[in-house]
């Protein structure tokens, strides 16, 4: 897989970055990919069988779990990692392959991971 993104920009940077890692990562039946993306607001995760391009789970910041709270977008991205670890509980997951999506493994990123090890996923 052979893939040039020319360009300056931090969304170029993020979208080369992105495409570096899913050249090593990939998302198999026994061992789905976590995706996590990151907007200004919200954060979302998904789970995904790359093999058949389905979503297994997700979770978000948009969906109704998320209508009176309260804190900051550091412990919303916490709670979206044990959710969706709880969803992939449910589902029969018991490991994932951690996708940072090109973003740097820090602040909410890092958050979903953390949460999701706490909800029981093994990254």
């Amino acid at each position: 897989m052979s893939v040039e993104i020319l360009g300056k920009g931090k969304k170029v940077a993020l979208k080369r970055r992105h495409a570096r890692l899913r050249k090593r990562i990939s998302g198999t039946p026994e061992m789905p990919r976590l995706v996590v993306t990151r907007s200004n607001r919200h954060m979302v995760a998904q789970i995904i069988d790359d093999t058949k391009g389905h979503t297994l789970v997700s979770a978000s910041t948009l969906t109704a779990d998320f209508a009176g709270f309260e804190g900051t977008k550091v412990e919303a991205a916490k709670k979206v990692g044990q959710l969706v670890a709880e969803k992939a509980k449910a589902a029969g997951i018991e490991a994932v392959v951690f996708d940072r999506g090109g973003n740097k493994y820090t602040g909410r990123v890092a958050a979903v991971a953390e949460g999701a090890r706490e909800g029981g996923l093994a990254l």
